[in-house]
């Protein structure tokens, strides 16, 4: 693979989530900070907690020799649409990045109560639903891309952007919009989609990407059992690191040829014993690949 090298990054999650909590504070980010940079991670996803300022954030990462990479920024769009709070809200999380030096973001569909009760089935379908959906998220990459920010599509299990026929209705929709592609290989994965190939068919639109894994046998047992999100992820353990799951990372990684982007590690729910071990291993994987820079310039 000629040429192509991704900036790689990690998403703090597992300290983040650490009791099954979203729960983000700076002494969360600084204790992650502190494990991430004795592995070896010199690029973190970027999100700045609420306790601290955005100059602060960018000290304190710089103070443990992190840069800030691509963050994320979700909504109920199908049900506000492109109403002025959420633009406004799209509008300032651009400014953050820019702040931060960075022009990409992913943006995505907050999560729904309906799927979250029965994930990566494509739980109760709606082509109007999904329509509006697509409406909002375009008028809020519009007003990012003119922060001078690219807004980059993630699909997400338990969201309303969660099967491949969802993800390319709206990107065929959004074509020729300020709208990016962000595509996560395990959302893609367990959402029923082929990553590689989803990929491929989009590739001149990524603009930034997550890299996980999928452990196949327990998103079967999953489905099967009919858990919910939150029994399937931290219980069921779906979520693996890269390498150690049934993703095929090697056509992925073929599908981004000339991509010079950010990829970011994330593992929501580490499969390892612990969330150090984990990013280990997701460090180890980029390593071990020459289509990835680990150290961020």
């Amino acid at each position: 693979m000629s040429g192509q090298t991704m900036k790689v990054a990690v998403n703090p999650l597992p300290w983040v989530l650490s009791d099954g909590r979203f729960q983000l504070s700076r002494t969360v980010l600084v204790d992650a900070l502190a494990d991430l940079r004795e592995v070896g991670f010199r690029a973190l996803h970027a999100q700045v907690p609420d306790d601290m300022t955005v100059v602060g954030y960018r000290q304190t990462l710089a103070d443990y020799g992190f840069v800030p990479a691509p963050g994320y920024f979700s909504e109920h769009f199908a049900d506000v649409g492109s109403g002025a709070e959420v633009l406004e809200r799209a509008r300032r999380a651009a400014e953050v990045h820019l702040e931060l030096g960075l022009s990409e973001m992913f943006i995505a569909s907050e999560m729904a109560t309906e799927r979250m009760a029965r994930p990566a089935v494509g739980h109760l379908p709606d082509h109007e639903r999904l329509r509006r959906l697509t409406d909002g998220i375009v008028a809020a990459a519009e007003v990012m891309q003119s922060e001078g920010v690219t807004a980059a599509l993630h699909s997400h299990v338990g969201s309303w952007v969660e099967t491949e026929e969802e993800i390319r209705a709206v990107l065929d929709w959004s074509e020729g919009s300020a709208l990016a592609f962000g595509p996560d290989t395990g959302h893609l994965f367990w959402g029923g989609a082929d990553p590689g190939r989803l990929i491929k068919a989009y590739a001149t639109r990524v603009a930034c990407v997550h890299i996980k894994d999928v452990d196949a046998a327990a998103a079967a047992t999953a489905r099967e059992r009919r858990d919910n999100y939150q029994d399937a992820t931290s219980v069921r353990h779906v979520w693996t690191e890269p390498g150690r799951g049934d993703v095929d990372l090697d056509a992925v990684i073929a599908a981004l040829e000339g991509f010079d982007g950010w990829a970011v590690l994330e593992v929501d729910v580490p499969n390892l014993p612990s969330r150090v071990e984990s990013a280990r291993a997701g460090l180890s994987y980029f390593e071990a690949n020459p289509a990835f820079d680990v150290i961020a310039s």
